[in-house]
This record gives structure tokens, sequence and C-alpha cells, in this order.
């Protein structure tokens, strides 16, 4: 890449400026600034990943290749989080097409086991941890088909600072400290392999410490490797992108990474050891797909989602059903509109718990989902009055150009899926599930939402010589109702709860955002959004305001609880509504700190090109860079 070294060093004495700038004497209401900048933003994860996005930018890389190189930088430095075998579903907008792109970046269950093996085994769920959640990894595909269609840069040159901060060490985070901790016995007595890395000298390293990943290095250096042995060979970019994922997935990382969950049972949370289900064949046939993203509009906004082998359409449903209503007449953080939005969640995700699911498997009612005629129907179920402390999916088929399939659909509830735990809080203490987030928009006006997340190390114990580990989102399979719209299909996708946004306005980049938290991810950023597009609130307001989340529905993860009528709030939300919302129904508790989600939210103004981002306080790493 050619680059004019004025600009940079410009660039880069405006961004420290930025930094050491001191607080006004005037106090701040927010907790950190909203950044806004001209020439591109980040929005990421961890600080050293939106230094590796902003110095691409910097040097004349676009958006998608900021957008891979921090995914890639995050798998080393959030591996807590996210890793290199995880997956990255992730929406990109081009400004050249001046189009929308879902880019399925979603693992894909085993070929070779079917429904009825699970019963045949005595496996009545997929547990979160162990290998029987493991699917094939997608993010190498992922991002390699993002850099192959619309990156410029190479992927040894994405992937430069993930291999330096893997080879070369970082200094240790609290949280990525806190996670090692938590694992610290399992290391000890379960997952040897684990403990050789995140133990060094048989001790948890200290805060600061420089931590350092050689295998993981070393694996990401054979992608580079595959790569430039094919540019010499005079393949063309193109052939060389391929060349990088047929290592990964036909060469000696897939045979390794097979072969370690085929030879090796480990304890579960069924109580029993298990091998993995993964063959050569799985990862051979594996590939990152290209789906048309699911979309509605709401008062001029375009909202893009990925389609429903994630849980994203729940935002475009609860949209619909808030159109109904004069959201602006109604006020912001007053009873009604808390009753008429945790009612409105709780409508959408009970249709994403019976209805959703990979639609290359599974008919969809995609059609009637996304009807404003149905979001009528259903909003038709709200008292103002009364909480609906119910589980009802609508009927959407009764709004789609196409029947409904002959079979029946079964709801999958916490009643119909009995589970006999005999150590389920030894399950819950040992393996937190979590997710980072990765935002770009560049001065062109491209765009990149993803939200990276799986292949963390607290599910499943290092695979030897890789530094790497398997993702868990197979779990997310029904396996005792082969009725259910969830169930358990070879090679399909599970409706992950990974679920990016990306936003135009009148036809124009406006924003992307996105946030971890599981179930509730689409909770959290849909109150963000409101509180821009119909309260005002700039960005980093938007983020920083109270938020109210409903966990009526059964949860995607195992062990798939569900919470009927159950509602949390952070602290600093209104007592006054706390108490009317009590007396509607809801059964109203207290999240655990004044800041739960980690949404993070870059704003475009293509009229003056101005760009502001905010992220959430939530997450001590998190970090916004614009100039």
């Amino acid at each position: 890449m050619q680059v004019k070294r004025s600009g940079v060093v410009s660039a880069v004495v405006c961004l420290l400026a930025l930094m050491l700038a001191v607080v006004p004497v005037t106090a701040n209401p927010l907790t950190r600034p909203t950044i806004m900048g001209t020439n591109g933003m980040v929005a990421v994860g961890h600080y050293l990943a939106a230094h590796t996005g902003n110095r691409i930018l910097l040097e004349g890389g676009n958006a998608f290749d900021a957008g891979v190189a921090m995914v890639l930088a995050q798998a080393v430095l959030e591996f807590n989080l996210f890793g290199l075998a995880g997956e990255c579903p992730t929406l990109i907008y081009s400004a050249a097409e001046g189009k929308v792109y879902s880019i399925d970046g979603s693992t894909a269950a085993p070929k070779g086991v079917d429904f009825d093996w699970f019963a045949e085994n005595g496996i009545i769920a997929i547990p979160g941890d162990g290998f029987l959640a493991a699917g094939v990894p997608a993010v190498v595909d992922a991002v390699c088909l993002i850099l192959d269609k619309w990156g410029t840069i190479s992927f040894a040159e994405a992937a430069a600072d993930a291999i330096r901060y893997a080879e070369e060490g970082f200094p240790l985070d609290p949280s990525f400290q806190a996670s090692i901790k938590s694992m610290e016995e399992r290391f000890r007595t379960e997952w040897p392999t684990s403990a050789e890395v995140f133990l060094p000298g048989g001790r948890v390293p200290e805060v600061g410490e420089i931590f350092v990943q050689k295998d993981l290095a070393n694996t990401l250096k054979k992608l580079v490797e595959a790569e430039a042995q094919a540019l010499a060979a005079g393949k063309d970019r193109s052939e060389a992108l391929r060349a990088v994922r047929d290592r990964f997935y036909k060469g000696d990382i897939a045979e390794a990474m097979v072969k370690f969950q085929q030879e090796n049972k480990f304890l579960d949370a069924t109580g029993e050891a298990h091998s993995g289900n993964l063959t050569l064949e799985d990862f051979a046939t594996y590939s990152a797909q290209l789906r048309e993203p699911w979309s509605v509009t709401y008062k001029g906004y375009e909202v893009y989602k990925c389609g429903p082998w994630t849980q994203g359409p729940v935002f475009l449903q609860q949209l619909n059903m808030l159109e109904q209503f004069d959201l602006q007449k109604i006020g912001y953080n007053t009873a009604d509109y808390w009753h008429i939005w945790l009612e409105t969640a709780k409508l959408a995700h009970a249709d994403k718990d019976k209805w959703y699911a990979d639609e290359n498997f599974v008919d969809v009612p995609k059609q009637g989902l996304l009807s404003k005629e149905y979001a009528a129907e259903r909003v038709k179920l709200i008292s103002m009055e009364k909480a609906l402390n119910e589980h009802i999916p609508g009927d959407p088929w009764k709004y789609n150009d196409t029947k409904a399939p002959a079979r029946e659909v079964s709801t999958t509830t916490p009643s119909a899926m009995p589970f006999d735990l005999a150590d389920l809080d030894r399950y819950i203490a040992l393996n937190v599930h979590d997710t980072t987030g990765t935002r770009v928009i560049d001065k062109d006006g491209n765009m990149f939402s993803a939200t990276p997340s799986g292949g963390w190390f607290t599910s499943s114990p290092i695979i030897p010589g890789l530094g790497i580990v398997f993702n868990s989102r197979i779990q997310m399979f029904n396996v005792q109702d082969r009725n259910a719209a969830k169930a358990y299909i070879p090679g399909a996708r599970p409706c992950t709860s990974l679920t990016p946004t990306l936003v135009l306005k009148d036809g124009k980049p406006c924003m992307v955002f996105g946030t971890p938290g599981g179930d509730t991810q689409d909770q959290y950023t849909l109150q963000t959004f409101l509180n821009i597009v119909e309260f005002g609130f700039q960005v980093q307001e938007a983020i920083d305001e109270p938020k109210a989340v409903t966990y009526n529905f059964p949860s995607l993860f195992f062990p798939y609880t569900q919470q009927l009528g159950v509602v949390r709030v952070n602290p600093g939300f209104p007592e006054d509504v706390f108490k009317e919302l009590e007396a509607r129904g809801h059964k109203m508790g207290w999240l655990g700190g004044k800041f739960t989600d980690a949404t993070q939210l870059i704003q475009y103004d293509p009229e003056t090109g101005v760009l502001k981002g905010g992220a959430s306080p939530a997450r001590d790493k998190q970090y916004v860079i614009g100039w």
C-alpha cells in the first residue's frame, strides 16, 4: 500500500492530541465523549484492536480491510470472548455498489450424526462445553470471503498485528485474567493443554504481564505462508486467499483439529465425557455464505439484520410493532413507553423461538414475519394495564405469499425440554460464554458491522500445536423435538444469538452497531437506536442511558432457561416507573451494574461526512478512534 507520509503524521498527531486532552472544567455528564471525525472511525472490543483498525485506515485501507484486521487481532487479544475457531456474522455496506450484504460467518453442524444419534446416545440436550457442541470453525473463511470481494489488502497485511500480539505478547488486562482465574481449576484437573498456555510456569499471570501465545501465532503464520506460496507460484490475489482458507479447512490445521476431538474425551455438563463428531469432510465442504439480509423501514431508516440463522429479525419485528405507537408522544422513560417496549419484545422473541432457523434447511415465513400487517395483529395482544407474562408465538404464515409447510412446527419451551442436570451449578460457574464487537465506517461511507464470538478458551481445551479451541454454538440445536424449527439437522447452521446491525437513511449510509450479551443483544441495541432516532440523544448519551431487558422467552443457550414475566433494569432507571411497571405485573428486578450492555455504535452523516462514535463503559477495553 502506498501512503503519503505527511498525511499519516498529521493524523497521528491529531489522534494523540485527542487521547491526551485534559478533562474540561465543566463536568461532562457522559461516561465517555462522543468521538467525532471525518476520515474514518473504528469502534471495537479492545483498544489495541482499535489501533490496528485505525492503522489500516491511515495506510489507505478501506472499512473491510480494517474490519478483518481487527477481527483477527481480537481473536488473540480477546481470546476469553472470541477465538479464531469461532464465528463472525457480519453485515457490510459497499458504497461503490450501494448495496448491503450479509455474510454468514456461522458454524455448521457435523454431518456424520443425525437427530436420532443424540437419543441413541442418551443425550437430551447438547451441553455448552466440551466437544458435542463443536461445529466447523467459521472465522477464517468469512474473513477471506470479505477480503476477496471487498478488501484491498492481503491476508498477511490483515493478520500482521494479530501475529505480533500473539508472538510477542501484549499486557494482560483484568478481564482476561479474571477468565483465566475462573477456569484455573478446570485447566489444572481436566484440560492440561489449556494449562500450558494460560498458566505459564504453573500460575495465573499477573495483570500487566506480557502474555504470549506462540502456537496461535504459528497457526496464523501458516495461513500467511499459504498465501505467500500461492502468490510465488503465480496465483492471483483471489486464488491466494483461497489458498489461505484451504490450508485451514483442507490441510494440516483441519487434520489436527479433527484428530484431537476424535481421539480425546472430556467431561461436559451432561456429567459424562464425550469426544467430538466433526470429520475432515465437514471441514472440506464448509464455506461461509453470502445471504440476503433481512430488513424493514422505520421512519425513513432502512434497518438491516442477518436472517433467521441469527436472532436478528427480532429487532425488525419489534420495530414493526413499535411503529404502531407514537413513542415521542408517549414519552421517553415513562411507564407506558417501557411497558410497550417490553411487551413487543416478548412477542418478537416468542416468534424467534418458534419460527427462526436455517433457511437453507427449514421453511421460514420471512414475508409474514416482516409484514406490517402481522405486526398490527400482534400488538392487539398488548394491554396497557397488565403485563402479558406468557409465551405466545403468532402465525406469520397467514401473511406469506407461500403456504405453510405441511408439518406442524413445535414451540420449544422449558416444559418440553426437561433436563436432569446433576451439577448445573458447576456448569454455570465454569462455562461463561461471551462475545465482542467490531464496527468500522470509512471516509467513503463503506460500513462493516460484525459480532465475533465463540471459540473462547472457557468452553473446551486448547488444541495442542494450534493454540485455538472449538466453538460451542451447536448447543443451540434442539435434539429432543424433531418438529421444532431448531431441531438438529446435519450440516445446518444453528440459530445464533449473534446479531450485528447496519442502518441506511434514505438509501445512504447511517449507522453500524451491536453488543455482546447473548439473548439480550437486540434488546439493548434497539433501545440505543430508539434513543437516537426517536428521542434525539447523541451517540454516547444513547448508549449510557439505563436499559431494561426481559427474560420471558427460552434462552438460545443450554440449558434454555425461561423466566416468564421477569424484567431487569440498570440502576438509574426511574424508581417511580419501576414501581408502576411492577403494579402492571412485570416481575421487576435490578441488573448487576449501572452499565450491562457493551454497545458500540458509529453514526455517519453523508451530507457533512461527520462520523460520531461511542462505546459502552461496561467493557473495560472497548475503544473508539476517529480522525
